[in-house]
C-alpha cells in the first residue's frame, strides 16, 4: 500500500497508528507521482493516486468513496506565487516546482482559461528564492507551497494565489487533488481486504479530525509550522469524496481530458460505500 509523506495526508494515516491498523499494512513511502505510477503498473494494490493519473488509468482502478485530499475553497498548499498580477504573465516565465501533473494541469488551466494568459513554463526544484531569480511566477505544491504561502512569500513581498480558491471562484465546485484507489484486479481477488482497508481509512480520518489538536501538536514537533497553523491547515483541507467532489472531478475532466490523456467524459467507478 502507498503512503505519501506530505502533511496533507497526515490526518488520514495518524488514526491508523492510534487504532493499531497500521501494523496490518505494508506501506511503501514515496512521492505522489511515483506512488501513482506504481499503482498503475500493479506494483501496489492500494494507494493514493493523483487525480490526473487516476483519470488516465480509470479503466483499471476503482476509487474509495468519501476519501480524498481536496478542498472546497482555499487549500493553502497548492499555490501560484507571483511577482506581478496574474493578468501580466502572458509570455512570462513561470516555474513549475513540482512534477505533480494534477496541480500543474490545474494551474495551467486556470491561467489559460480563467486569467487568459499563456506563460512560458519550465520545471525546476521547489526553491522559491531561486525560482524568483529566474521566473516571474512559480507553481508550488505540498509542504513547499505551505512554507511559501505562510512564510517566504510574505517576507519577500510576493503575491500568493491559492489554486483551490481560484477553482472554487471559477466553477463553484470543490477540487480533488488525489483519491485513494485499488486496482480492479486486486478488488476482484480480495474484496474483503479492500473494504476493510477502506473502512480503516474512514475511521482514521474521522478520529484524526475529532482529535485534530493532537495531530497538529505532534506534527509541530518536527515541522516549521506551529500547532495553530497546522490545525487550521488540517481543517481547511477536504478529505471527503462525495457527490459534490465527484462533480468537481467531472468538470475538471471535461475541461482537460482531450489535452491530458483521458476522455472528457471519463467514467469514475467507486467502491461500494459501507456507510451508504
Amino acid at each position: 500500500m502507498g503512503h505519501i509523506q506530505f502533511l496533507n495526508c497526515m490526518p488520514l494515516y495518524w488514526g491508523l497508528a492510534r487504532t493499531g491498523t497500521l501494523l496490518d499494512l505494508e506501506l511503501t513511502k514515496d512521492t505522489p507521482e511515483k506512488l501513482s505510477e506504481q499503482l498503475v503498473r500493479g506494483d501496489l494494490d492500494i494507494a493514493p493516486v493523483t487525480l490526473v493519473e487516476f483519470l488516465r488509468a480509470a479503466d483499471d482502478l476503482v476509487a474509495f468513496p468519501d476519501l480524498a485530499v481536496g478542498c472546497d475553497g482555499p487549500v493553502m498548499s497548492c499555490v501560484i506565487v507571483s511577482q506581478k498580477p496574474l493578468e501580466e504573465l502572458d509570455g512570462a516565465r513561470v516555474a513549475l516546482g513540482s512534477t505533480s501533473r494534477t496541480s500543474v494541469r490545474l494551474a495551467q488551466l486556470l491561467l489559460a482559461e480563467k486569467i487568459g494568459v499563456t506563460p512560458d513554463y519550465y520545471t525546476c526544484p521547489p526553491d522559491l528564492g531561486v525560482m524568483m531569480q529566474e521566473a516571474e511566477a512559480a507553481v508550488l505544491i505540498g509542504d513547499a507551497a505551505l512554507r511559501a504561502n505562510l512564510h517566504d512569500a510574505p517576507r519577500l513581498g510576493l503575491q500568493v494565489h491559492d489554486l483551490g480558491q481560484m477553482w472554487k471562484d471559477w466553477t463553484g465546485l470543490p477540487f480533488v487533488f488525489a483519491v485513494w484507489a485499488t486496482r480492479r484486479d486486486y478488488l476482484e481477488r480480495e474484496p474483503l481486504v479492500v473494504r476493510k482497508v477502506h473502512e480503516a481509512f474512514l475511521a482514521s480520518r474521522d478520529l484524526s479530525l475529532e482529535e485534530v489538536g493532537k495531530v497538529a501538536e505532534q506534527a509541530a514537533r518536527w515541522e516549521t509550522f506551529d500547532e495553530k497553523v497546522l490545525e487550521r491547515y488540517f481543517t481547511t483541507l477536504d478529505f471527503r469524496f462525495g457527490p459534490d467532489q465527484l462533480r468537481g472531478v467531472t468538470e475538471f475532466a471535461r475541461r482537460t481530458g482531450e489535452s491530458t490523456g483521458y476522455p472528457a467524459d471519463v467514467r469514475v467507478d467507486l467502491l461500494e460505500n459501507p456507510r451508504a
